[in-house]
């Protein structure tokens, strides 16, 4: 089926099962680094919000602002600390269009536009070089579930390898949009401009100057750049940008903005759907594809198919189902059988390569809001239930004090020996050498420790800590190259251990200004025993209504 045609019938589906539906305020993403995330989940620690969902993101600007109605509400029924207070102040500086016609959408212009909603100019230098994430892998095989039992996979015969590859991009700077920042010094100018065409319909633009010292050269790129139609529980998006399936805050398994956006078409639900039949729900359907690539001597082009169903059985409750596909394109079997094949997983003879799976985040109100959550993930299926596990761990604590202006979060990556390889793609699930997941790849384990506190809503001492290990699964021998060699030199295990502390403050009226530097450690770089590397990154930067 074409994916025009494949659209059509699950928008009309979706007509079908939720007849009340109706457009709504249609309105432009939310950047994924953008505060009005914090200041949303804070909210949400002070028990001022609880429909929020967050396995799907970015949010749409009208989303957020629902999302501020509710804390208003609350507030005004249940009173409010000073800083969520000033938090709603904020919001409501940020949102201003959305928050005016959320609810009367008839009463939005005909026409309007921003021609500088938001901007920002930040200045990166960089002391040091990006790990390499290329190594061969021993898989096994003959896999259980969680690993229990056996069987689901057939057993590799050793010394067949897996092949990781890609890379960190900028040591010390994750999940930007696939820029990745030069030795020396840097400088990233963006700025966005947004067009409303009623409620139906809007635009959004953000082109992006990079220029680095160590090219010498300056090049302009489209970051973001998409036009949508409709909002509430059926929005229409077609362009380039942003999106996140997973609740996790430094990684998520299927999708990230850790490599460069995708030029997409997206069916989505900004706001959560009442259904009839199912819980409240929201839902993410994505089509792309992949850049042209020759690993190996062998050419793909393949699709990128992904999805996620978000949904809320109670108020402190969220499930999320989620799924990324790459299939198609040249030099891999297209016929119908292959395509029935990779559908049910675990075979090696179809032309997909599929992650899948589930996360769930649990709020505690009666523990200060805290939040537990945690994603799972397979690189393969047997009888549907996604195997060869990849997670996602972690708990956010709103308030460890009382006031609110304290909290701490803990996360905890494991991606399997062969997260983000496949045979039948031999690039595996990377964008331009970036994971299109989390940004540490396969292969992997990683700790992350955040505390931040808050002096006022614009003015935030954050610190945060790391300890990522390389190889502790599928360890081989290997020779120079880091590749197979039954007689090369045994991979050791590669420790790293990074501190980075960032400073936000206001600058003025509508400027924000960051500070932060970080710093780490990597023993036994890229695998090589003794081997040791330092790397040492500054940023600064200022953003306008951000």
């Amino acid at each position: 089926m074409k994916f025009s045609k494949f659209i059509v019938v699950v928008a009309t589906s979706i007509a079908l099962l939720y007849p009340c539906l109706a457009f709504a305020l249609s309105s432009p993403n939310i950047p994924l680094d953008s505060p009005i995330y914090f200041y949303l989940e804070k909210l949400s620690g002070f028990g001022l919000i609880s429909s929020d969902i967050k396995g799907i993101r970015p949010f749409s600007r009208a989303e957020a602002a629902r999302l501020v109605k509710e804390a208003e509400a609350r507030a005004a029924a249940t009173g409010h600390s000073a800083l969520a207070a000033d938090l709603l102040d904020r919001l409501k500086e940020l949102l201003p269009r959305e928050l005016s016609y959320y609810g009367r959408d008839a009463t939005a212009p005909a026409f309007d536009y921003d021609p500088v909603k938001t901007a920002r100019l930040r200045y990166v230098y960089l002391e040091g070089v990006p790990r390499s994430y290329f190594r061969a892998v021993h898989d096994p095989g003959n896999d259980g579930v969680f690993g229990i039992g056996s069987g689901l996979r057939p057993a590799t015969p050793y010394p067949f390898p897996d092949q990781q590859r890609g890379s960190e991009g900028t040591p010390l700077f994750e999940n930007n949009d696939g820029v990745v920042h030069q030795k020396g010094s840097n400088l990233d100018l963006r700025g966005s401009g947004e067009a409303y065409f009623g409620s139906i319909a809007s635009v959004a633009i953000e082109p992006m100057l990079l220029w680095s010292e160590a090219r010498d050269e300056a090049t302009l790129r489209l970051n973001r750049g998409y036009a949508k139609l409709g909002g509430k529980g059926l929005e229409l998006e077609a362009g380039r940008d942003e999106n996140w399936l997973g609740p996790g805050y430094r990684g998520a398994i299927t999708l990230t903005n850790n490599a460069k956006n995708f030029d997409i078409i997206k069916l989505s639900s900004p706001e959560p759907v009442q259904s009839k039949y199912l819980w409240d729900l929201k839902y993410s359907i994505i089509f792309s594809r992949f850049e042209k690539t020759i690993t190996d001597g062998q050419e793909r082009q393949p699709y990128l198919f992904s999805g996620k169903l978000a949904m809320k059985p109670l108020d402190n409750l969220e499930f999320g189902i989620n799924l990324g596909r790459q299939v198609g394109g040249p030099g891999v079997n297209n016929s119908f059988g292959a395509i029935i094949r990779g559908m049910v997983g675990g075979t090696g003879d179809d032309n997909s390569n599929t992650i899948a799976g589930f996360d769930l985040r649990l709020r505690f109100p009666w523990l200060r809001n805290t939040e537990l959550y945690g994603e799972l993930s397979g690189e393969d299926a047997a009888a549907f239930w996604p195997i060869v596990e990849s997670y996602v761990a972690g708990f956010y604590i709103p308030r460890v004090s009382e006031s609110g202006k304290d909290d701490l979060r803990f996360e905890y990556f494991r991606g399997n020996r062969i997260l983000y390889t496949n045979s039948t793609f031999p690039e595996g699930y990377l964008r331009h050498d970036l994971p299109v997941g989390h940004s540490q790849g396969g292969a992997t384990q990683d700790f992350f420790l955040r505390y931040s506190h808050w002096f006022s809503v614009r003015n935030n001492l954050a610190l945060e800590a790391f300890h990522t290990r390389r190889g502790d699964y599928g360890r081989m021998t290997v020779d120079a190259t880091g590749r197979f060699d039954a007689a090369g030199v045994m991979q050791s295990i590669e420790r790293k251990n990074a501190l980075r502390a960032s400073w936000t403050f206001p600058f003025s009226k509508e400027w924000n200004a960051l500070l932060l530097y970080g710093q780490e450690w990597i023993h036994n770089y890229e695998l090589r025993a003794g081997d040791t590397q330092m790397n040492q990154l500054v940023r600064a930067e200022l953003s306008y209504k951000y």
